[in-house]
């Protein structure tokens, strides 16, 4: 339960905090209408499934491997959550969202661009891999661990569907955006804190 508690809030901080994904399902969505976006947040959630994929070979033979360089990634993982919400309760700056430029976008362009802004964001892949050294231990089935994977590919599905679906409407693009300021420290402050309770609790 410790586990899943820890993948849930992870998750959930990691993704509504406005980033790359954020300011392209927002462009989009506001250009092109709701279903662009809806196919950019699907085109996210399939990024997340590569990430997720190497992530969990990778810790599986830090795992069996080694302890000690299995016990670095995770004191890794924990002070780059610790860095990240830093960073994001520090940042002033709002995501900027590019409106100049109104080409059409095939469905096939659209799952494209959100697919390629994920796996190429090295921000999404520190989130898996850090997230997968604090609660993957050797006795985690591998079951259980593409259950985490799922999750993380699920909530990126939700949240951004739902910010496509927002955004398609001006009035509630200005409301959230108007709101990034206090967000940001909100998720900054938690993603530290949970940085630090992960860096203190006994590797299993």
């Amino acid at each position: 339960m410790t586990e899943v508690l820890a993948v849930a809030v992870i998750t959930v901080l990691a993704v509504i905090a406005p980033g790359a994904d954020f300011a392209m399902v927002v462009r989009n969505s506001y250009l092109y209408g709701r279903r662009t976006g809806l196919l950019g947040a699907a085109g996210v959630a399939a990024g997340v499934l590569v990430h997720v994929t190497y992530t969990m070979l990778g810790v599986g033979l830090l795992i069996a491997s080694s302890a000690f360089l299995f016990t670095v990634v995770k004191l890794t993982g924990a002070a780059y959550l610790v860095y990240i919400g830093v960073r994001t309760f520090r940042t002033r700056a709002e995501v900027t969202v590019d409106l100049e430029h109104r080409a059409g976008l095939t469905p096939l362009a659209a799952l494209r661009t959100g697919f390629l802004t994920n796996v190429l964001n090295p921000k999404t892949t520190l989130f898996v891999v850090s997230t997968f050294a604090q609660v993957v231990g050797p006795g985690t089935p591998l079951l259980r661990q593409a259950g985490y994977g799922l999750f993380m590919s699920g909530a990126h599905l939700l949240w951004f569907a739902a910010v496509a679906l927002f955004f398609s409407h001006d009035r509630m693009r200005a409301l959230m955006l108007r709101g990034q300021r206090v967000l940001n420290k909100v998720i900054g402050t938690a993603l530290a804190g949970l940085g630090v309770s992960l860096a203190l609790a006994p590797t299993r």
